[in-house]
């Protein structure tokens, strides 16, 4: 078959069943998976060499190293250390040995046991992270933790190819194991050094030709040119491309880079997955089914029980942090067929046992997405209760004249002006998860739910001067304005409102001022987007000043009636109307000034005021 038809039957087969498992619930991955086996050598035979495929498609995975490089900024690497080099060395190191113990079980030799237990330990990243993003759980306290786990196994790589060849030499099975030597120390060493600078001055020169096809050709060519580096000095193309990514996650063009790669990265990552697809062995399953399944379900339960049990047991994570981290875990690895070829390499597992541990690992991606099914329809619903909150801190602050409730993106900005004025403040967060994120850059902060009267009676405030809400939630926000002008009248309170009608109802409480936290930010945008659209100042501060006005003349007016909804809806209408014939009418009378002297256009202004 061509190539062109090749290439129809890969993206008829993606278009047509992506959507469909996406739909059911079941993962874009699982659907590029089945594609792949259907149009792979054990099906439809449309492809007869997926090795060739395979090969264009694991530059998929390098770009995706590359674009996770580009994330770890040094605040977001230190912010994650514990996590990366605690939890993650934790958990590979421990369902290494379990799964290690299984394949000796299995009458593996202990060398090459070991070097399974590691392969079957890791975890897709190329699998998880999309997965974790299609759920929108990326940036959950879980995504951060499994995100940790990947990163180390990422790493880890490097030195499990060492041990393949140290285990090879040790055991007199092969004269050509890999090893890692002074070459590839010295690549790292150098890239470390002048990547950066070379990088910078390589990216400044495409930015300056004002072509985005060259800065992209600039992104791929740095990406493919140390992934290429790494390969001739022993180590792995995906370690060449996170280094690169390292390398510019602190620069400015990190934005850039991201959006110039992700199309590259998406497209061949869903290759990747048919490309593993089309190298599932169906005779091999259709000949042992029931152990093939039962192999693949014995790694993916070993992997989320062990990971579950060492995180609730041992290092007393809650269930909602275990659980979901556990399953995104589970799942096997694309770095396990690296570790396996390396291994049948060095004689240290036959080709026969590769082969099998081969397809367990793609079995696992196969029924990876049934477990979070499983989790979303069966455990949660009806097994899984919510973890006891932690107990609330207790409030150790003497009184400061300033409570600020609620610490998110709001509430951080006024603590930070009022440590600039070294004005002491007490905050206080619902969130425990987000109380924790805080701690770890350094800010004191309560964890604390303030529609609770005797966390405000804890914190003092009574003795305060200014009582600051800036929750995010709207009925919590409300809540507590009630607790503290019922109970502390003699403490003014200010509060942030996320729009029109939470406003209504904060004045409706009595807060006599509160803001809104995106209109001065919003109205500021428009003073921007007028001027770089050519308009005069003068006019432009007149537009903006008329809107603001009429603005808040409406919101005295909605106030009246913003519990009837069809009052208000009229009063929007009229509101609307009027504005559009101020602005109008403020329009010609620019349009007069451009055309006439400021001694006709002063007398025509006077005529109509008197009119």
């Amino acid at each position: 078959m061509t190539s062109l038809a090749t290439a129809a039957a890969l993206l008829g087969g993606a278009v047509l069943l992506v959507p469909l498992f996406k739909k059911a619930g079941l993962g874009s991955v699982l659907g590029y998976l089945v594609a792949g086996v259907l149009v792979g050598p054990s099906v439809f035979g449309v492809v007869h060499e997926p090795e060739t495929v395979l090969q264009t498609a694991e530059f998929g995975v390098t770009l995706l190293m590359f674009l996770i490089g580009l994330e770890l900024q040094r605040e977001r690497l230190w912010a994650l250390r514990r996590s990366i080099f605690g939890v993650g060395a934790l958990h590979l190191l421990v369902c290494s040995a379990a799964l290690a113990a299984l394949a000796w079980w299995a009458n593996l030799r202990p060398a090459g046991a070991l070097i399974v237990g590691i392969a079957l330990a890791m975890t897709s990243t190329a699998f998880a992270l999309p997965a974790l993003a299609e759920r929108g759980e990326t940036d959950s306290e879980h995504g951060r933790e499994a995100f940790s786990v990947l990163l180390f196994q990422d790493l880890s790589v490097i030195p499990v190819l060492a041990l393949v060849g140290v285990l090879a030499a040790a055991t007199g099975s092969s004269a050509q194991a890999q090893t890692i030597g002074w070459p590839a120390l010295a690549a790292v060493v150098g890239v470390a050094l002048l990547g950066r600078p070379l990088l910078s001055l390589l990216f400044k020169f495409a930015s300056k030709c004002g072509s985005h096809e060259i800065f992209t050709a600039a992104a791929l060519l740095t990406t493919v040119g140390l992934a290429w580096l790494m390969t001739q000095v022993g180590l792995s193309a995906t370690l060449g491309a996170f280094v690169a990514g390292v390398l510019l996650a602190d620069s400015q063009f990190r934005h850039q880079l991201e959006a110039s790669i992700e199309p590259f990265e998406s497209l061949l990552l869903g290759l990747f997955f048919m490309a593993v697809g089309m190298g599932v062995n169906l005779d091999l399953l259709r000949r042992a089914p029931v152990a093939m399944l039962g192999l693949a379900v014995a790694i993916l339960a070993i992997k989320a029980g062990v990971f579950y049990a060492v995180r609730r047991w041992v290092t007393r994570a809650p269930d909602r942090l275990a659980r979901p981290a556990a399953l995104a875990l589970a799942v096997g690895g694309e770095f396990a067929f690296v570790l396996l070829s390396a291994a049948q390499s060095a004689k240290l597992i036959s080709a026969e046992e590769s082969e099998v541990i081969a397809l367990a690992v793609v079995l696992t991606m196969v029924l990876a997405p049934l477990l979070w099914v499983l989790n979303d329809r069966v455990l949660v619903p009806h097994f899984v209760k919510d973890d006891e909150p932690p107990p609330f801190d207790r409030i150790d602050d003497p009184g400061t004249p300033v409570i600020i409730a609620g610490f998110g993106r709001v509430g951080q900005i006024v603590g930070r002006v009022l440590n600039m004025r070294q004005i002491r403040f007490t905050a206080v967060d619902a969130s425990p998860d987000h109380v924790d994120s805080i701690r770890r850059f350094g800010n004191k902060i309560y964890y604390g739910d303030a529609t609770r009267l005797d966390l405000l009676r804890a914190a003092k405030t009574a003795d305060a001067a200014l009582f600051v809400v800036c929750v995010d939630d709207v009925q919590a926000s409300l809540a507590i304005v009630r607790l503290v002008r019922q109970h502390f009248p003699g403490v003014k309170i200010l509060a942030r409102a996320r729009n029109r009608v939470h406003l209504m109802e904060l004045r409706e409480l009595g807060v006599t001022a509160p803001i809104r936290e995106t209109f001065a930010g919003s109205v500021e945008l428009a003073r921007h987007v007028l001027r770089d659209l050519g308009e005069p100042d003068e006019r432009i501060e007149r537009t903006l000043t008329t809107f603001v006005e009429h603005d808040h003349e409406m919101l005295d007016r909605a106030q009246a009636v913003f519990r009837d909804e069809a009052q208000l809806i009229a009063l929007a209408k009229t509101a609307r109307a009027e504005l559009d014939s101020i602005l109008r009418e403020d329009a010609a009378l620019d349009g007069r000034s451009d055309r006439q002297s400021p001694e006709l256009a002063v007398a025509s202004t006077s005529k109509e005021s008197t009119s």
